[in-house]
Formats: structure tokens, sequence, C-alpha cells
């Protein structure tokens, strides 16, 4: 997709387009996209013991707080000025110790001081969905609408400092502990699950350039006019109302339900077969606790106790999802 995006702006560049900066960054993951074990590409987890790559990022508000309290004014965009520098300034000071600490200093220094950071990623087997934060709501709407979202979830603390969540996190947090000054919400950072991890095709690359670019220009990056937002596929729902199921057992997968299809609270989704038990003993029916979509699926067939299996999209917050760490691990 990345290809094709660099094109459509390659083309708007020869023709005095870009009206700001879009920095795209094709493989964002280096360290991740070299692991490798016994032909499988692993690179969720960083092998030096770092954990999730796109967990445990840092708090950018606490790292400037103190940098910016004497600072602020009523003047929003000086706001706004003063904080970017705050963070620029921050993050050149860091030292890194490692090769991922690295990585996230350069990848944090690329995006601090943006208006829109969009972190692309593609689930296992899933439908096109986005993850933002509550104050980037409405404003996300279009971008959703644009990528044919079946899903836009929001959380103010997802768990475990995602990427996306360093840069808009921020100006929640300081406009709540300045609340005497304005503070906007000055970047539209989200993480888009572009579908499943097999969902790579010229064809799907195109159409989601396309909508990015129609994107851009809604963002004022890119001059032009973009062609009338499309109708949305999805209303935004709370990330604590997505039932994550887990399977209790391990044993083999046998899916009762297809990605996009509507369930209801107590619809057995799956059946786990457990190969080393009689038939009568061998299948554990799984259930899920909520009304909705089915929008991602596991793609590996056999499961050990307590992994994923499904996500299943509802619109009532679920108590068993309250809690700092709505994302799996």
């Amino acid at each position: 997709m990345q290809h094709h995006l660099y094109s459509l702006l390659e083309e708007a560049d020869r023709a005095g387009r870009i009206a700001g900066e879009v920095i795209l960054v094709p493989y964002a993951n280096p360290i991740g996209l070299s692991q490798y074990s016994n032909g499988i590409h692993l690179g969720r987890y960083e092998q030096g013991g770092g954990g999730n790559f796109n967990r445990n990022w840092p708090d950018l508000a606490a790292g400037v707080s103190e940098a910016v309290e004497d600072k602020l004014s009523e003047d929003e965009a000086g706001n706004v000025a003063v904080i970017r520098g705050a963070m620029r300034a921050h993050l050149e000071e860091q030292q890194p110790a490692s090769e991922l600490q690295s990585l996230r200093l350069a990848l944090a220094t690329l995006a601090c001081d943006a208006d829109v950071v969009l972190d692309l990623h593609c689930d296992d087997q899933a439908l096109m969905h986005l993850y933002l934060v509550p104050a980037n709501w409405p404003d996300g709407a279009a971008l959703a609408a644009d990528l044919g979202c079946r899903a836009v979830m929001l959380a103010e603390d997802s768990g475990g400092g995602s990427f996306d969540e360093v840069f808009s996190t921020p100006w929640t947090r300081l406009a709540a502990r300045f609340p005497q000054y304005p503070i906007p919400t000055a970047c539209l950072s989200g993480t888009v699950e572009l579908r499943g991890r097999s969902d790579v095709d010229d064809a799907l690359a195109m159409a989601d350039a396309q909508a990015l670019f129609n994107s851009l220009m809604r963002f004022g990056a890119v001059a032009g006019d973009p062609p009338p937002v499309p109708a949305a596929l999805c209303e935004a729902t709370r990330l604590d109302a997505t039932d994550t199921v887990r399977s209790p057992v391990a044993g083999v997968i046998a899916y009762a339900v297809e990605l996009g299809q509507q369930v209801q609270a107590g619809d057995v989704i799956a059946w786990v077969v457990d190969p080393t038990e009689t038939p009568e003993k061998a299948r554990t029916a799984i259930t899920t606790a909520t009304d909705g979509l089915v929008l991602t699926l596991c793609a590996h067939r056999y499961l050990r106790p307590g992994m994923v299996l499904a996500k299943v999209v509802g619109t009532e917050p679920l108590p068993s999802r309250q809690g700092p760490y709505l994302l799996e691990d």
C-alpha cells in the first residue's frame, strides 16, 4: 500500500500540491522485520527481552509537563508550539542504550510534532478497523469512512502505552493538568488495521492508498478537492465494549462464524477440539459475551490456553474489559 501511496504523493509533489510535510516510513520496525525462526516471520516481540514492540512507549506528557508549565498562555496556537517544542527538546535529550530504544527514539522524533500520525498495521484475519482516543472523534470519522472501516474503537488508554497513544494522549493529559490554558487535541493519532496478514494484493493496496490520499487532502497536507466522504460503515464504539475472546483450553479451532457476521451474547463462535479426547469429550464451546460484529479471527488453527481466537465488537462496555489493559499482549 505504501508503494502506491508514494506514487500518488510523488505525482502530487510534481504538481506542487504538497501543502505540508508527509513522512512515509516504509519499515517502521526493521528489527521485528528481520526476526525469523524456522522460516516463520515473528516480529511482534523484541527477542532481546524488550517485550512487545508496540507497548511500553514513553508518556510524553509526563516528560514535558514541567518544561511547559511556565510557558503556557491564553494563546492556543502558541501553546501548541510550546508543547511541540518541549517534546522535541525532551527527545533530543534522550540517550538510547539499546537497538530497540534507538528505534523508538527515531520514530518518536519523526512523529512528535505531527498533526496526524497513522500507525499502519494488519491483524490476523480481520476486517478493516481503526483505534483512536475519544478526543480524536468525530475528527477521525472521515478517515474511517475513506478507509471503509467496519469498526472504530475508542479508548483514552487502551493499555500498555501503544505507539499511537504516545502522540494523542499528551494533549488530553496536558489539557487536564492545565485546565486554565487552552490546549487543543493537536494530533490525530491512530492505529489503522489494514485487514489481515494475508490480505495483500495490488487491488486492495491501490484502493487503500487512494483512500489515505483522499484523507491527506481532507487534512490539508495535500492540496486538491477530495471526493465526497463515503457513507460510514460503522459507528465508533468504546474499546471496552469489544469482547476479546480467549480459549480456556488447548486444541484445534473449528469456527462456527465468519468475519463480518453479526452474533449475539452467548452464541457459540467456535469449538476447540482436543484431539487426545474421545469425541464426546473433545469439543469445548467458545461463546461471546456481547452482541456485535465478528471483527477478527485467529489464522492459527491450533491454540494454547489463553490465546485470543476472535474479537467481537459490541456497543455496551463489558465488565470483564474494565481495567488498564484493554488490548491483548
